[in-house]
């Protein structure tokens, strides 16, 4: 069980192994930055060190005991992602493949909505605007 925030890229073959063992299902996302405008350069992520990881952990911890996961990782990044490079990761096993794809979305749509990170997108001309919170996603963590 792994809750990580880091700078650099994560490399999700190393991140995945000996994750999962002995488990029935294990289900994996990772979110890349995208452009959907195509005039976005990179991402800007912040956070606060040492609170982020410690929401990362507890919810983490309240989605295994939730979904009866065997194990889970979240690995977000921060600092500045170009389009196309990975934000972050999660990965959950449980012993059947509905606890570890519900644990997998309870856990994406909570960073999504109330994980401790601000963003900013930076548009190829230099110019940044932070990203507002979008009603799809207060949605989707409502289901919970």
């Amino acid at each position: 069980m792994v809750a990580r925030v880091q700078a650099l890229p994560f490399d999700l073959s190393a991140e995945m192994a000996g994750f999962g063992v002995g488990a029935g299902a294990v289900v994996t996302f990772t979110g890349v930055v995208r452009d959907d405008g195509g005039d976005l350069a990179a991402l800007e992520i912040e956070h606060y060190p040492g609170m982020t990881e410690a929401a990362l952990r507890d919810h983490g911890l309240t989605a295994a005991a939730r979904f009866g996961l065997s194990d889970w990782r979240i690995v977000h990044r921060f600092g500045r992602i170009p389009v196309g490079g990975p934000i972050m990761m999660v990965a959950t096993a449980a012993r059947h493949r509905r606890s570890a794809f519900d644990g997998a979305d309870f856990l994406m749509d909570w960073l999504k909505s109330r994980a401790p990170f601000w963003k900013r997108e930076i548009a190829r001309d230099g110019s940044a605007s932070w990203v507002a919170a979008r009603a799809a996603d207060e949605d989707a963590l409502s289901r919970w």
